[in-house]
């Protein structure tokens, strides 16, 4: 008998000994864990529904030009359309990342999905602008509360150990549903017309309700809100997981004794998150009035300026999609080695470079938006999908949902923005000025990012914020 085999220490049992500072002993245990099976197919179920958030945000683009005509937009008109779903989901990533803190995660999760699930049905009856304005601005509510919470509730649940890739991962299921839309847009809208994008949209986000049942509550969460015992329950069957698929668990360390306050909106802005709350808060602007302001506009741009075909113009929006995912994966893989901060502070310097060279040649041609503005999309692309991973590092948990609602608020008024900026400058000005307006906005985000930002690669979540 070989009696030197390793000693696998037992999870910690409920009422085993009494735990003097439960928040801190929950987020020791889960730091110690490898990726659980549970864990994995946590992050593909909640992937899933932000799959097709993805998909819901991005398919009023992909119908805009059809509509444009049908219903005889002016660029105003199309401007606003494009930007009222982003001002609903400001507003549903304020209220749901506040209510997030109160009632949990799982809970507002589920209610958000129904939300924009029964606007979709509502978007296929919309006769004109002021219906589709007011549908659209709902669903935003539901979509801009799904995203943020989400993104939370992933990592709580993870160590620090490749918390970047692991989580990224989960948040390039957002980009493939805007891809999956521009799929959906080139085959179904020239044949089916434009209400298509609601309709196929549809049967798989009500497909996706049911499996929010088999998800648990956030452990950190629940022992934040004095709730141990469901907490520990949760911990103790991931940790027997773990010790299953033949893991050897380490002693769990208390690196930091989170603080035992509860959630106050007013502590964004209190110490040290004052200066993170503002720099994030700049960052979600400056990249999503970008990346939105052009990958909504992009089929209509092709067009109406340059007269492409309808399924031309579907298709090249779709390429600068794909070209987006293909960045945020590699994204995916090198920013736990690279660093967030070092990462957003290039990709802002970088992107800015084919818009100006854009300008500069006058966007006189398709092939010159499709190549240059598809690669400042693509760059900037790396910073958007991943903010959220960033915005949930540094918040503690008493503070992550409404923190992260809170920053990606800023990320629907730059969203909303956008499309309205194009629209005035394209009208005003001309297509070359679009470019150089949104290359300034970067540098500006550059600036904010390499002054204020925080590093929070290889750090676990209490280190980070007490």
């Amino acid at each position: 008998m070989n009696i030197m085999q390793p000693i696998r220490p037992e999870p910690i049992r409920p009422h085993s000994a009494p735990v003097a500072d439960p928040q801190g002993e929950i987020s020791a245990r889960l730091e110690r864990l490898p990726i659980t099976r549970e864990v994995f197919w946590a992050r593909n179920i909640v992937g899933a529904a932000t799959f097709f958030d993805g998909y819901t945000v991005i398919a009023i683009a992909y119908a805009m030009p059809v509509l444009v005509k049908e219903w005889s937009l002016t660029p105003s008109e199309t401007g606003m359309i494009l930007s009222m779903g982003y001002i609903g989901q400001l507003i549903g990533a304020l209220f749901f990342g506040w209510l997030a803190e109160k009632i949990g995660r799982l809970k507002v999760l589920l209610f958000t999905i129904l939300l924009f699930v029964s606007m979709d049905v509502a978007c296929l009856f919309a006769a004109g602008a002021g219906a589709m304005m007011a549908f659209r601005f709902v669903q935003g509510i539901g979509t801009g509360g799904e995203v943020p919470v989400a993104s939370a509730y992933i990592n709580e649940m993870i160590s620090s150990k490749g918390r970047g890739k692991f989580f990224l991962l989960y948040e390039v299921m957002f980009l493939l549903g805007l891809v999956g839309a521009g799929l959906i847009g080139y085959f179904m809208v020239p044949a089916y017309g434009w209400k298509a994008m609601f309709v196929v949209g549809l049967v798989p986000a009500i497909l996706m309700i049911p499996l929010r049942w088999f998800l648990k509550e956030s452990p950190r969460w629940l022992a934040a809100n004095d709730r141990y015992a469901e907490a520990d329950i949760i911990v103790t069957n991931l940790e027997k997981s773990a010790l299953k698929a033949g893991h050897t668990l380490a002693e769990p360390k208390i690196v930091s004794a989170p603080q035992r306050r509860s959630s106050n909106w007013k502590e964004l802005f209190q110490g040290i998150y004052l200066k993170r709350t503002l720099s994030i808060w700049a960052m979600w602007f400056a990249s999503y009035t970008v990346a939105n302001g052009t990958i909504t506009w992009l089929p209509t741009l092709y067009r109406q300026v340059f007269n492409l075909p309808l399924q031309t113009s579907i298709f090249y929006g779709f390429l600068t999609s794909v070209g987006g995912v293909v960045a945020a994966i590699f994204c995916a893989f090198l920013i736990d080695k690279v660093g967030r901060k070092r990462w957003y502070t290039g990709a802002f310097l970088l992107a800015p470079i084919p818009l100006l060279v854009l300008a500069w040649l006058g966007a006189t041609s398709p092939i010159q938006v499709l190549v240059l503005a598809g690669l400042a999309y693509a760059i900037v692309q790396t910073v958007t999908f991943s903010l959220y991973l960033y915005s949930a590092e540094i918040y503690p948990t008493r503070l992550r949902a409404i923190g992260t609602g809170a920053g990606s608020a800023w990320l629907r008024l730059g969203s909303s923005a956008g499309p309205i900026v194009v629209g005035f400058l394209m009208s005003s000005m001309g297509i070359q000025y679009v470019f150089v307006s949104f290359a300034a906005i970067l540098v500006l985000g550059a600036a904010i990012t390499m002054l204020f930002a925080v590093e929070t690669k290889d750090k676990s979540l209490e280190e980070l914020s007490p």
